[in-house]
């Protein structure tokens, strides 16, 4: 990736992150930690993998994303906005009564989401459905999906990975959110699913390890997962809980909380200063 692109993204997902920060403050409520844990990820997928159309965003032909771990919408939205799908503007409504961005993704509502998601491990099923529909029907697009490293403690995320890997589902990719932290601490003390490459391997996946916030790494893992055929793809993504804010960096209590006047200066100062670094 040359440099100018990679300035590009990063400025981009700090954007994004000040949008997450501007939704979950005025909400007084929502999840920033995994949102923006994400938000490199999804500032990757949206800006430069996915074959969408954000003035057409039902476009038949389009590449699907499903935020399985519904509750981080504020990532989500915050991507969409900036791509283009809805006004920037809008963000500081998110929960708010009579809001079209409420906590959970709406595929009704909101303009981009391609899946109403929140209750854990169905996102995830319902992107293997999607994956396996455009096999079906002889199209090209892919389907992308994220999900929670805690969320990954759910029984219904391995069916799925079961399901992809029997169907042969070569167009679809799992992004999983490694940020080592859920609700109620450590996802390795409270129920532990690791090693998660081993396990989908034993499932019939191809899958790559990288760090989540490194551009590069994502673009190669991206690349390495188009070209792969005859397996579904995972990419376990390393990556901090709270990233680009120093009080919610790895720690488990942003998990689902909003910061309050005082700290939400602190994060809009850290974020809008780490962008205009770059």
């Amino acid at each position: 990736m040359d440099l100018a692109k990679e300035k590009s993204l990063r400025r981009t997902a700090a954007d994004v992150r000040l949008g997450i920060i501007e939704a979950v403050y005025n909400a007084k409520s929502g999840h920033p930690g995994g949102s923006l844990s994400i938000a490199d990820l999804l500032t990757y997928l949206y800006f430069e993998e996915m074959n969408i159309d954000p003035q057409n965003p039902k476009w038949e032909d389009r590449d699907r994303f499903v935020l399985s771990k519904g509750h981080t919408s504020p990532a989500l939205y915050s991507v969409l906005a900036h791509r283009g799908y809805f006004p920037v503007e809008d963000l500081p409504t998110f929960r708010h009564t009579g809001s079209y961005l409420q906590g959970h993704p709406d595929m009704k509502g909101v303009p981009g989401v391609d899946m109403s998601s929140g209750s854990l491990g169905q996102g995830f099923s319902v992107a293997c459905g999607m994956a396996l529909a455009a096999k079906l029907s002889g199209k090209s697009y892919r389907v992308y999906t994220a999900v929670g490293d805690g969320e990954s403690e759910e029984g219904q995320i391995w069916e799925a990975a079961m399901f992809a890997a029997h169907y042969h589902l070569d167009n679809l990719v799992l992004i999983i959110d490694w940020n080592g932290l859920q609700i109620d601490g450590k996802i390795t003390d409270v129920m532990n699913p690791t090693p998660h490459d081993e396990k989908l391997r034993a499932f019939g996946w191809n899958v790559i390890s990288i760090d989540a916030h490194d551009f590069n790494a994502i673009e190669a893992a991206f690349a390495l997962a188009r070209e792969h055929k005859g397996q579904p793809t995972a990419i376990i993504a390393k990556s901090t809980k709270g990233k680009g804010v120093s009080f919610m960096e790895d720690q488990a209590g942003w998990h689902g909380k909003a910061p309050n006047a005082e700290q939400y200066e602190i994060a809009k100062a850290e974020l809008t200063a780490a962008r205009d670094a770059i």
